[in-house]
């Protein structure tokens, strides 16, 4: 079987292929994913400049596509190259790019079309009549979790015998390690040691894990918290809640933003994983603690609960005293790092995504087969 990937939003000017595989991680894992189920995979990624990389077996056609082409332009172009490419299935990147696929759909009518949910949301009322007609070039319709299928099928934008797919959005490369050489390397320590990584803004809610985490440490003296993040609207915020809480001075360590190798580290040293997010495609911060083998402590939420199963402890969404619960819980009853690493391989690593993607592309095509017959 041949996939073709393809990735309509347009890489930065002037960044070349080789930086746009380390920058964007996930469309790299994604495609080796697919690949280790036997599948050869072609990923195509609009670019200002054409170039073809070649890696693990991938290669990458970094293809030119102006964002002020006409659609009737784009398709073209796309399609040819896929016809180019004699692909099996075409996996879109993205529900935003359905009226792209739909063009090349009216050009490759043979070619079984499967999309791939990224954070995506159904769009307004207005634009869903156009937006219906796009989507049913799709056979097939792949979410972290069916449950954020709900919005699109309640308002009628995929067509009733679409196939709707739960595999995870992406997978992770980070791996365990020694806790004890990592805690030595990285300074972390605590009992429980919690790590927190992600932007501090209300989708993410840090004030709500800091009143948790306060609550907790009564029952847990030992505890410490380490937080990396990036974009911080509410830095000051927070900063000023732990200023004024004796629960939370010297007990919360705010690192900033830092490279993603060192993440791999801190998550090797830490014992649970904390996360506040009231909303999540995925979760790619979850996958790689889960990937180090780390307890999560995660908001209750659709893509949280598919990504851990029966592993760790979920609670309710802005509610510090269910954190502080599920955190006492967690440190009392931790599962073992071996324990986690093994859902992981199970379930969200880079083979046990390609199992799932291969089955996906495989009911893809029939279905195409038979709407077609």
């Amino acid at each position: 079987m041949h996939v073709a990937q393809i990735n309509f939003v347009p890489v930065p000017h002037g960044t070349s292929g080789t930086d746009v595989l380390q920058r964007w991680p996930s469309l790299v894992d994604v495609a080796e994913a697919a690949a280790t189920s036997g599948a050869r995979v072609s990923v195509i990624q609009a670019a200002t400049n054409a170039e073809h990389i070649e890696r693990n077996g991938i290669t990458y056609h970094f293809t030119h596509s102006r964002t002020d082409d006409s659609m009737h332009l784009r398709a073209n172009h796309f399609s040819s190259l896929l016809e180019e490419l004699n692909a099996d299935v075409l996996h879109v990147h993205g529900l935003d790019f359905a009226e792209d696929a739909f063009a090349i759909s009216k050009r490759l009518p043979n070619l079984p079309i499967l999309f791939q949910d990224h954070a995506n949301r159904p769009p307004r009322w207005w634009r869903r009549p156009q937006s219906r007609r796009w989507y049913s070039a799709a056979s097939g319709v792949a979410f972290t979790t069916t449950e954020l299928a709900a919005p699109f099928i309640k308002k009628g934008l995929l067509r009733p015998d679409s196939n709707v797919f739960a595999i995870p959005e992406s997978t992770c490369r980070f791996t365990r390690g020694s806790r004890a050489r990592a805690r030595a390397e990285t300074g972390l320590h605590g009992d429980p040691c919690v790590l927190w990584v992600g932007h501090l803004n209300q989708g993410k809610d840090p004030l709500t894990v800091l009143d948790g985490i306060a609550r907790a440490a009564e029952a847990l003296p030992g505890l410490q918290l380490w937080c990396v993040f990036g974009n911080a609207p509410l830095l000051a915020d927070v900063q000023r809640r732990i200023q004024r809480d004796s629960h939370l001075a010297g007990r919360v360590h705010l690192l900033g933003q830092l490279p993603h190798e060192r993440i791999e580290w801190l998550m090797r040293a830490a014992d649970l994983f904390v996360s506040g997010s009231h909303s999540e495609s995925c979760g790619y911060a979850l996958l790689e603690a889960m990937a180090c083998g780390i307890t999560p402590v995660v908001t209750d939420i659709p893509s949280f609960r598919a990504l851990t199963g029966d592993i760790g402890q979920l609670w309710h969404c802005g509610n510090s005293d269910s954190l502080s619960e599920a955190l006492i819980r967690a440190a009392a009853n931790r599962a073992s790092p071996e324990r986690v690493r093994a859902h992981f391989d199970n379930i969200l690593s880079p083979s046990a995504l390609g199992r799932q993607w291969a089955a996906a592309y495989a009911t893809v095509i029939d279905t195409h087969r038979r709407r077609a017959a």
